[in-house]
């Protein structure tokens, strides 16, 4: 059917399906599978329907087929909107069946290794972007580690190749430097475990770009002070053996306090079964170690497609086999995304959510009764409620922690025992959604407020559109609003108002429909982005509950928060307004006791999209000609703009800096500090809040 079909690259069309099915014969699965990777783009690039394929190989490689297809066909107006329908039908497809997404991420990887050819840059790194957000955690979440490795280090040499090339370049220094002392550590490991009557296979590694990178993301510290860039796997025979050897390791090196983690007693949700440990080995060397058995490398490796082989004539996923190795369901983690689709909402709160669920840093938890509910790094406990069920989250009015009544706002930590204190009849605060982390709860709470926020919305779509105009020398009420409701099929202005201030459109396109001939100067004028700004013009950058209509907004300076930060707000006293800080003020302290002065805030739409905003990083540079600036350098290549900078605590060796940046969210300040800690000048980058 692919015929004479070409891809990017010149070659024949037909030579991708073989590819991709090429990988999935590397994990050993299912005729059916590999059929369906042959056949995976059938439907969508040629004229042949499912029905032709169920009339030639049968219903089951047809659904299958079917699953892996996207909706192309689909005439929508966003391209994230078109990405969260192709993702609406995945994710119902891969609930039901596992080896969709199978075939669907050799397919990405394949696509992935040849998207050079691609010559569309913005197209190159949309495809990366999608990667790294979706197919590269999705990988994960079935514990597809080597398919999910390789997105993710696919993805980062498109997307950051400055940021790449200057960790390989670290690393390839650190190789000279520490070859031999790799070779030295594997031999006395497997000595000490020799002389105690253990086998085992030690080996050293090293990690990956992209996981360096995410590090130097999450921590505030430079490339120097990682302790686990080499990471050594020690193979035994038992799961008896794994603890005899973490004993012998403990004895030999003395073990670094709070690095130790059990995921063989309590696996990973993707089913992951390992023991964690770091010591301090020869030579003063800090070594994180890996323990695991053979079949747990080979999950861990594998992930679900650990679990294929012949039972009963026929070859095929063994969920027995998975249940005696101690695994879960490898769909568990995915028909939580199913749950999220059920609460509606639109495109792009689906792919917000999405991603939300499928990170899985995790905390182990417990109800009274002793059940497990295992929830990713920072939950707190609506997130453990509407884990436990959908109705134990909506009536949720309190929790007991350990016994103990705490706020709604506390992170919970893993051996924490969570009582859900519940009221009689729903009842969902708009500000709740800042109480919560995963997908499942946001989106749940999402559909109550949905009945309830359209005012709001509306209220804030038509202050956006009446800036918009005002920019652009124009008044709204002189003009009908009718070729905009036309254009965007909406059948009255307050609906178009509601899509304004939810971000489904945006200001400057409604100028440029009802004002055609918009001179260039004045439609720059009106999309000019906005700074955040305090005063009664907060409103539409921030909204939660207890905000008094006409109270004053104030952003702190102390921790100058930006979107994507979790924001509280604190009444001044003698009704000097709404002081708005970042949830990890240093000066919330102060306020730890007085309940009744917090509100809980979250950014809307607007702010999210439309604005620039102030922050504070503060990196610990060496002493040498040159540093400073290259580390400016390095923000304007991450985008940022310095607004200010000043010199603090300069010595012989080291000098702080206080850059003042203009940073479009969160993400992008986080962004520019992992870029600054990727620079061997830098020692530190933390973002100053105090």
């Amino acid at each position: 059917m692919h015929g004479s079909q070409k891809r990017a690259s010149g070659d024949p069309y037909f030579a991708h399906p073989i590819e991709v099915a090429g990988i999935l014969t590397e994990y050993r699965l299912d005729t059916a599978t590999i059929v369906t990777a042959l056949l995976h783009d059938v439907i969508e690039d040629t004229v042949a329907s499912r029905a032709d394929i169920e009339e030639r190989f049968g219903p089951e490689i047809a659904e299958l087929v079917e699953g892996v297809t996207k909706l192309s066909q689909l005439e929508l107006t966003h391209e994230h909107t078109r990405q969260a329908e192709n993702l609406r039908k995945f994710i119902l497809a891969i609930s039901k069946d596992v080896r969709v997404l199978m075939v669907k991420l050799a397919d990405r990887l394949h696509n992935m290794r040849t998207l050079e050819h691609i010559k569309s840059p913005a197209k190159r790194e949309r495809i990366a972007r999608e990667t790294l957000d979706i197919y590269a955690p999705l990988a994960r979440s079935i514990g597809v580690h080597r398919i999910c490795s390789e997105l993710e280090e696919l993805a980062f040499a498109h997307l950051n190749p400055v940021a790449r090339d200057a960790i390989r370049r670290r690393l390839e220094a650190l190789r000279t430097e520490q070859g031999g002392a790799v070779a030295m550590v594997s031999g006395e490991i497997t000595a000490k475990l020799e002389a105690a009557g253990i086998p085992a296979r030690v080996f050293g590694r090293e990690k990956h770009p992209y996981s360096i990178w995410r590090k130097l993301q999450r921590k505030s510290i430079g490339f120097s002070q990682l302790s686990d860039i080499y990471a050594f796997r020690v193979i035994v025979d038992t799961e008896d053996d794994c603890y005899r050897a973490l004993g012998v390791i403990h004895r030999a090196w003395p073990s670094v306090p709070e690095r130790f983690k059990d995921f063989i007693s309590t696996p990973k949700r993707n089913n992951y079964r390992s023991l964690h440990t770091t010591v301090v080995g020869p030579r003063g060397m800090r070594i994180e170690m890996q323990i695991r058995t053979e079949a747990m490398d080979r999950v861990a490796e594998e992930g679900v497609a650990a679990h294929w082989r012949y039972k009963d004539q026929t070859y095929g996923f063994d969920a027995e086999a998975q249940a005696a190795a101690g695994g879960r369901d490898p769909l568990v983690n995915l028909r939580h995304l199913v749950q999220v689709l059920e609460h509606g909402g639109d495109a792009e709160e689906l792919v917000e959510h999405a991603k939300l669920e499928m990170f899985l840093d995790q905390v182990f938890v417990f109800t009274p009764k002793g059940q497990l509910v295992s929830l990713p790094r920072g939950a707190m406990p609506l997130d453990f409620a509407y884990a436990v069920h959908t109705d134990v989250g909506d009536t949720c009015i309190g929790v007991k922690i350990n016994g103990e009544l705490r706020p709604l706002r506390t992170p919970l930590q893993n051996g924490d025992v969570v009582e859900v204190i519940r009221g009689g009849k729903p009842v969902v605060p708009p500000d709740w959604r800042s109480l919560t982390v995963t997908g499942r709860a946001r989106s749940a709470i999402r559909r109550h407020i949905r009945q309830t926020e359209k005012e709001e919305f509306i209220r804030l779509g038509r202050a956006s559109l009446d800036q918009t105009f005002e920019r652009a020398g124009k008044q709204r009420g002189e003009v009908s609003l009718r070729p905009a409701l036309e254009r965007f099929a909406l059948p009255s202005e307050d609906e178009l108002f509601e899509s304004l201030g939810r971000g489904r459109v945006a200001p400057t396109q409604v100028l440029d429909i009802v004002f055609p001939g918009l001179n260039l100067s004045e439609r720059e004028a009106a999309a000019a982005q906005r700074r955040i700004e305090g005063g009664k013009g907060a409103r539409l950058y921030v909204r939660g509950g207890g905000l008094t209509p006409g109270v004053s907004l104030h952003f702190a300076r102390c921790c100058s928060p930006v979107p994507g930060d979790r924001i509280v707000g604190i009444v001044e006293p003698e009704g000097e307004g709404l002081t708005i800080h970042t949830i990890d003020c240093e000066q919330l302290e102060a306020y730890e006791d007085r309940e009744e002065l917090w509100r809980d805030l979250q950014w809307t739409p607007e702010a999210e999209r439309n604005t620039i905003s102030r922050a504070r990083l503060i990196a610990t540079i060496r002493n040498a000609p040159g540093v400073l600036g290259q580390a400016c350098t390095v923000i304007g290549e991450a985008g940022g703009n310095i607004v200010n900078l000043r010199m603090r605590h300069r010595q012989q060796d080291f000098f702080d800096v206080e850059f003042e940046l203009e940073v479009k969210d969160a993400r992008h300040l986080t962004h520019i500090a992992a870029a600054l800690r990727a620079n061997p000048s830098v020692e530190t980058v933390d973002r100053s809040k105090s």
